[in-house]
């Protein structure tokens, strides 16, 4: 129940972290095993909700083969560096910017209903945003699926149901990264892990096909609760 909970949140707003996180360590696990058996079950709910973007067309491959290679690369380098570095100083800025996206959707209510004009080539973009997104979801994660989705809206001029099916395929790629590691680690409980992993099967494969038949009504008030969520959970986890 809790990897499809996750699931079908995280195909429409991401965020599905919010859930699976608190239930493994409220279960008594470490958590090193918690991120690792976290990112395992999770690699299966982005690769459903991707395919099933680029299945019905809302994601092109050819057009996205830039952005993975170089969100690949980024996420290759954060998971290698937060093994080198102390993230605990993102705890204090991340809330912040996941702030500043919520209000920036709740106020400029026109952005991602309508594809627009990009205000940045492909390549820049991917140069900027795969490295430094891939990253950070390699480095720290929380919140990765929303600044992927304002970036692709305010950077390539996306709607939002666009930005939703390539912020997932994005998503996959540093996944997968991150579960590779793990596993090598020997951090994943892998029985739990697939059970887990069924169930976000099932929800990715269910949100992702309301985000595609709903669009922008569906994805917009879920998209806020879930970065606002997010902002007060690494705010609690950072002060109480």
């Amino acid at each position: 129940m809790t990897g499809l909970a996750a699931g079908w949140i995280d195909s429409i707003a991401g965020g599905g972290g919010l859930i699976t996180i608190p239930v493994l360590l409220a279960l008594g696990l470490p958590p090193q095993v918690v991120l690792g058996t976290n990112k395992f079950q999770a690699s299966f709910g982005s690769f459903t909700a991707a395919a099933y973007y680029v299945k019905e067309g809302v994601v092109s491959l050819a057009d996205a083969r830039l952005g993975i290679a170089l969100t690949l690369i980024g996420a290759c380098l954060g998971t290698w560096a937060v093994q080198q570095i102390d993230p605990g100083f993102l705890n204090v800025l991340i809330p912040v910017l996941l702030l500043a996206i919520a209000l920036y959707m709740l106020l400029a209510r026109p952005a991602g209903d309508g594809e627009r004009h990009p205000r940045i080539g492909r390549f820049w973009f991917y140069g900027v945003f795969g490295l430094l997104l891939g990253f950070y979801d390699g480095f720290f994660g929380p919140g990765v699926g929303s600044f992927w989705a304002v970036a692709f809206i305010a950077g390539l001029g996306f709607s939002l149901t666009k930005a939703t099916g390539y912020t997932k395929v994005m998503n996959f790629t540093s996944n997968i990264v991150s579960c590779v590691l793990f596993l090598a680690g020997g951090f994943v409980l892998v029985v739990p892990a697939l059970v887990m992993a069924a169930g976000q099967i099932i929800g990715a494969r269910i949100g992702s096909g309301l985000v595609v038949r709903k669009g922008t009504t569906l994805i917009r008030p879920i998209f806020i609760a879930v970065v606002i969520l997010t902002t007060l959970k690494l705010l609690y986890n950072r002060f109480a």
